[in-house]
Protein backbone atom coordinates (compact mmCIF):
# COMPACT_ATOMS: atom_id res chain seq x y z
CA UNK A 1 0.00 0.00 0.00
CA UNK A 2 1.44 3.36 -0.97
CA UNK A 3 2.00 6.02 1.66
CA UNK A 4 -0.30 8.39 -0.26
CA UNK A 5 -3.14 5.84 0.02
CA UNK A 6 -2.46 5.41 3.75
CA UNK A 7 -2.53 9.17 4.29
CA UNK A 8 -5.73 9.47 2.24
CA UNK A 9 -7.51 6.81 4.33
CA UNK A 10 -6.38 8.38 7.60
CA UNK A 11 -7.56 11.83 6.44
CA UNK A 12 -10.87 10.33 5.32
CA UNK A 13 -11.32 8.68 8.73
CA UNK A 14 -10.38 11.90 10.56
CA UNK A 15 -12.89 13.89 8.51
CA UNK A 16 -15.61 11.31 9.14
CA UNK A 17 -14.97 11.25 12.90
CA UNK A 18 -14.93 15.07 13.02
CA UNK A 19 -18.16 15.31 11.00
CA UNK A 20 -19.83 13.10 13.61
CA UNK A 21 -18.36 15.05 16.55
CA UNK A 22 -15.85 12.44 17.69
CA UNK A 23 -12.88 14.17 19.29
CA UNK A 24 -9.78 11.98 19.05
CA UNK A 25 -6.84 12.17 21.45
CA UNK A 26 -3.80 13.93 20.03
CA UNK A 27 -1.67 10.83 20.61
CA UNK A 28 -4.08 8.28 19.12
CA UNK A 29 -2.30 5.38 17.42
CA UNK A 30 -3.49 4.68 13.88
CA UNK A 31 -3.34 1.25 12.23
CA UNK A 32 -4.38 0.32 8.72
CA UNK A 33 -4.77 -3.24 7.57
CA UNK A 34 -5.80 -5.23 4.55
CA UNK A 35 -5.52 -8.42 6.64
CA UNK A 36 -2.57 -9.54 4.52
CA UNK A 37 -4.80 -9.97 1.47
CA UNK A 38 -3.18 -7.25 -0.64
CA UNK A 39 -6.45 -5.53 -1.58
CA UNK A 40 -7.07 -2.63 0.79
CA UNK A 41 -9.87 -1.18 -1.36
CA UNK A 42 -11.89 -4.34 -0.69
CA UNK A 43 -10.51 -5.50 2.67
CA UNK A 44 -9.21 -2.30 4.22
CA UNK A 45 -9.86 -1.24 7.78
CA UNK A 46 -8.62 1.84 9.63
CA UNK A 47 -8.25 1.50 13.39
CA UNK A 48 -7.67 4.15 16.02
CA UNK A 49 -6.22 2.41 19.07
CA UNK A 50 -7.39 4.27 22.17
CA UNK A 51 -6.43 1.59 24.72
CA UNK A 52 -4.58 -1.65 24.21
CA UNK A 53 -3.97 -3.66 27.35
CA UNK A 54 -4.10 -7.44 27.94
CA UNK A 55 -7.38 -7.16 29.85
CA UNK A 56 -9.00 -4.35 27.89
CA UNK A 57 -8.84 -2.64 24.53
CA UNK A 58 -10.80 0.12 22.88
CA UNK A 59 -10.66 0.86 19.19
CA UNK A 60 -12.55 3.00 16.75
CA UNK A 61 -12.86 1.33 13.38
CA UNK A 62 -13.47 3.06 10.08
CA UNK A 63 -14.35 1.33 6.85
CA UNK A 64 -15.63 2.85 3.66
CA UNK A 65 -18.72 1.50 1.95
CA UNK A 66 -17.89 -1.77 0.22
CA UNK A 67 -14.96 -2.65 2.49
CA UNK A 68 -15.20 -6.06 4.15
CA UNK A 69 -13.50 -7.35 7.29
CA UNK A 70 -12.66 -11.06 6.84
CA UNK A 71 -14.15 -13.60 9.22
CA UNK A 72 -12.27 -13.99 12.45
CA UNK A 73 -12.81 -14.71 16.13
CA UNK A 74 -10.98 -13.80 19.30
CA UNK A 75 -10.05 -16.76 21.50
CA UNK A 76 -9.73 -14.89 24.78
CA UNK A 77 -11.78 -11.73 24.66
CA UNK A 78 -15.31 -10.64 24.13
CA UNK A 79 -16.01 -7.74 21.84
CA UNK A 80 -18.67 -5.03 21.79
CA UNK A 81 -19.26 -3.72 18.30
CA UNK A 82 -21.25 -0.51 18.16
CA UNK A 83 -22.46 1.05 14.94
CA UNK A 84 -22.03 4.78 15.49
CA UNK A 85 -23.44 5.92 12.14
CA UNK A 86 -24.50 4.38 8.87
CA UNK A 87 -25.24 0.67 8.79
CA UNK A 88 -23.12 -2.36 9.65
CA UNK A 89 -23.66 -5.99 8.65
CA UNK A 90 -21.98 -8.77 10.67
CA UNK A 91 -22.11 -12.46 9.77
CA UNK A 92 -21.99 -14.75 12.82
CA UNK A 93 -21.31 -18.46 13.28
CA UNK A 94 -21.84 -20.85 16.14
CA UNK A 95 -18.30 -22.18 15.60
CA UNK A 96 -15.36 -21.45 13.33
CA UNK A 97 -16.83 -20.66 9.87
CA UNK A 98 -15.04 -23.62 8.26
CA UNK A 99 -16.63 -25.96 10.84
CA UNK A 100 -19.89 -24.13 11.41
CA UNK A 101 -22.40 -26.24 9.56
CA UNK A 102 -25.83 -25.79 11.03
CA UNK A 103 -26.45 -24.65 14.52
CA UNK A 104 -27.69 -21.80 16.58
CA UNK A 105 -25.82 -19.01 18.29
CA UNK A 106 -27.17 -16.60 20.88
CA UNK A 107 -25.88 -13.07 20.38
CA UNK A 108 -26.80 -10.11 22.59
CA UNK A 109 -28.08 -7.30 20.37
CA UNK A 110 -28.62 -4.09 22.34
CA UNK A 111 -28.21 -6.21 25.49
CA UNK A 112 -31.08 -8.54 24.51
CA UNK A 113 -30.04 -12.15 23.75
CA UNK A 114 -31.29 -13.18 20.31
CA UNK A 115 -30.98 -16.60 18.70
CA UNK A 116 -29.52 -16.68 15.18
CA UNK A 117 -28.84 -19.49 12.75
CA UNK A 118 -25.15 -20.08 12.20
CA UNK A 119 -24.10 -17.99 9.18
CA UNK A 120 -26.83 -15.37 9.72
CA UNK A 121 -26.16 -11.72 9.01
CA UNK A 122 -26.96 -9.24 11.76
CA UNK A 123 -27.69 -5.77 10.39
CA UNK A 124 -27.03 -2.93 12.80
CA UNK A 125 -28.44 0.57 12.50
CA UNK A 126 -26.65 3.57 13.98
CA UNK A 127 -26.68 3.32 17.78
CA UNK A 128 -27.09 -0.47 17.85
CA UNK A 129 -24.56 -2.89 19.30
CA UNK A 130 -23.72 -6.57 19.41
CA UNK A 131 -21.63 -8.36 22.02
CA UNK A 132 -19.54 -11.20 20.66
CA UNK A 133 -18.24 -13.64 23.23
CA UNK A 134 -14.82 -15.19 22.73
CA UNK A 135 -14.83 -17.79 19.98
CA UNK A 136 -17.83 -16.30 18.12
Amino acid sequence: MKRSAINHLIRSAQECFAAHHWALPSNARWDLTDFGLGDWKKYGLVLVNLAEEPEYCEKLMYAQQGMTTPSHAHKKKKEDIICRWGKLAIKVWAKHPAQAGNGLVIIPVNHEPIEFNSGAIIELEAGSRVTLMSGV
